[in-house]
């Protein structure tokens, strides 16, 4: 794990040089009985309620956590009052994708997400968008709404769930430290500059996502000569977490071609997918992936030649210390600049992978995929998905500049 302290001098321009809190723009998910009102729009509460039952819903529990996430969000609110801070709100997903505008992301001093990471996420997205490069960010605080029932790695720890006056009294005061989380640019390369349209995962009713685009740009010869492509355009969307590729059918093989650190070195894979996570998602999909098991452990153990079975045998009785150690070496600091690919389920027979020194995990600072893939799709942050088919091709990269600005109390 790299120390913090090593980024400090890249990221300290863009940190806010005196911080105060004033206007606090609380962003809150939509519940699963809000997601169902939307779906159903024509139906009054007892015919909505109605349906569920007939459909297997347990409504009772649908409206217990719709109404415990709207408590939680009146305190949260009440929270920052208390202190003197001006609250604005934005209480839905489709409300926050559509209508959200520069000027109250502008407008405030810190972005407030309040649900799961889903909620953050989203909220990142618009806090600190690419190109969005103020020496002065807005930050960006999270509260687990449920953390009996929700992880929340993004949220602040869940002892500020139950206190959230506490959190807020120490943001007021300055009593916290700012953590700059890297994040991955995306930029397709391709010889016309065109871009597919986008499809939002997490699209609740049939209103059409808003489409933010960028314009296209020349490579450089150096570049264009590499990766045969004459246009460059970076998409709109940072990925906090990760970008994957891979096909949309998950029984079909995933092709690609990897290029790491613009190496002259072509390295092709057949394989589950493509993962490329940065620090911050390194407790989450990337871990998934690469965790190994105390099944693992003790089948490796007890494959090693060692002659003196007691040793294996005091191995093995530190298993879970053994598997404990190594998944958790597994994750990296939230503002390491570099990125850590990972192939899920990379075939190793015959001819695959080539070379056969390819590693299907590494860090590195830039990589390079190609697709030769049928129906595949590169998805950021679990969440925005663009096509990414036969020909497709990309280069996944972090720049200071582009990290998110968030509040750590922890």
């Amino acid at each position: 794990m790299i120390n913090s302290l090593i980024h400090c001098t890249e990221y300290s321009n863009f940190a806010p040089k005196n911080f105060k809190l004033k206007r606090a723009l609380v962003v809150t998910k939509l519940s699963r009985y809000e997601v169902e009102q939307l779906r159903h729009p024509q139906l009054s509460r007892e015919q909505l309620e109605q349906k569920l039952r007939e459909r297997g819903t347990d409504v009772e529990l649908v409206l217990y956590l719709h109404n415990l996430h709207k408590d939680f969000e009146r305190r949260i609110v009440q929270s920052f009052e208390d202190v003197g801070c001006e609250v604005k709100m934005s209480s839905s997903r489709l409300e926050f994708r559509s209508s959200l505008s520069k000027d109250i992301m502008n407008w405030a001093d810190v972005i407030v997400p309040v649900g799961g990471d889903g909620t953050f996420l989203l909220s990142a997205n618009r806090a600190s968008p690419l190109f969005a490069l103020s020496q002065q960010k807005t930050p960006i605080v999270g509260f687990n709404s449920d953390p009996k029932h929700s992880e929340g790695r993004l949220m602040l720890p869940k002892h500020y769930s139950e206190n959230p006056a506490e959190a807020v009294e120490r943001i007021k005061n300055g009593d916290f430290k700012w953590i700059h989380r890297s994040r991955i640019r995306t930029t397709l390369l391709s010889s016309n500059g065109s871009i597919p349209e986008s499809t939002d995962l997490f699209r609740h009713t049939a209103v059409k996502m808003e489409q933010v685009t960028t314009s296209p740009e020349m490579l450089d010869d150096a570049m264009s000569a590499k990766y045969k492509a004459k246009m460059k355009r970076v998409l709109p969307y940072l990925a906090l977490n990760e970008v994957f590729i891979g096909e949309q059918l998950s029984a079909r093989v995933s092709h690609i071609q990897l290029v790491l650190n613009h190496q002259d070195v072509i390295n092709k894979t057949k394989c589950s997918g493509l993962c490329v996570s940065t620090g911050t998602g390194s407790t989450s999909w990337h871990t998934s992936i690469n965790r190994i098991t105390t099944c693992d452990v003790i089948d490796l153990l007890r494959s090693l030649p060692i002659s003196d079975k007691l040793d294996i045998n005091k191995l093995v009785e530190n298993v879970d210390q053994i598997t404990q150690e190594y998944n958790q070496a597994l994750l990296f600091a939230p503002d390491d600049p570099r990125i850590c690919y990972s192939i899920r389920e990379q075939i190793c027979v015959g001819v695959w992978p080539s070379p056969k020194s390819f590693k299907s995990r590494d860090f590195v600072q830039s990589v390079f995929i190609e697709s030769h893939c049928i129906d595949a799709n590169l998805v950021i942050d679990g969440s925005i998905s663009y096509p990414f088919n036969d020909g497709a091709k990309v280069l996944l990269e972090t720049y200071p500049e582009d990290a998110l600005l968030t509040i750590n109390l922890d």
